[in-house]
């Protein structure tokens, strides 16, 4: 068949339109939102929400804390602080007053806490909650192979089994934000 027949066929079928239901259920059931506290991660919860609430998606909030050594303090008897705790503590403090926020708009939200590194921890949530999307927002900068993405948003758009969504947050939208 050459390119003619095949431009014939194209305009034979008429395109479906928009605004017209989809016959087949969305494959999207979860997604994934990594949040690391600052509000250039919680920037892509708008778009988030624009895009789960018609799809009936369930909202994954994902906060991984790093795992850092506990350190000792010598003195009469050693002391040992491992602050993993005090740090997850607060990383579901902070993801619970997210989801309220989230779930206020009528959307289904769950929240999740891991220790680890970022890329490693956000794509085994992503693999153990069968989710079928990553959304992260990413500042942009960087050098060399970080130009376009943060290190953490990079890392995961390339190991990544389901599709990743990237929203670029621009330094004017956070100046904006954070006045």
């Amino acid at each position: 068949m050459n390119i003619d027949e095949m431009a014939a066929l194209q305009v034979d079928r008429p395109a479906p339109l928009e605004s017209e239901p989809s016959e087949e259920p969305s494959s999207l059931h979860r997604v994934v939102v990594p949040l690391d506290g600052s509000s250039l991660a919680e920037a892509i919860i708008p778009s988030v929400s624009r895009i789960a609430r018609p799809l009936g998606l369930e909202i994954i909030l994902l906060r991984v804390v790093p795992a850092l050594p506990p350190r000792v303090i010598e003195g009469g008897r050693p002391i040992v602080i491992d602050n993993t705790e005090r740090l997850r503590v607060e990383a579901q403090d902070y993801l619970r007053h997210v989801a309220s926020g989230v779930s206020m708009s009528g959307l289904r939200v769950s929240t999740a806490v891991r220790v680890g590194d970022a890329p490693v921890e956000i794509l085994a949530a992503t693999r153990e909650s069968q989710a079928d999307l990553i959304a992260m927002a990413t500042h942009g900068r960087g050098v060399l192979g970080q130009l376009l993405f943060g290190s953490v948003a990079e890392a995961v758009l390339h190991r990544a089994e389901v599709p990743v969504f990237l929203l670029r947050v621009a330094e004017s939208a956070r100046a904006k934000k954070a006045a």
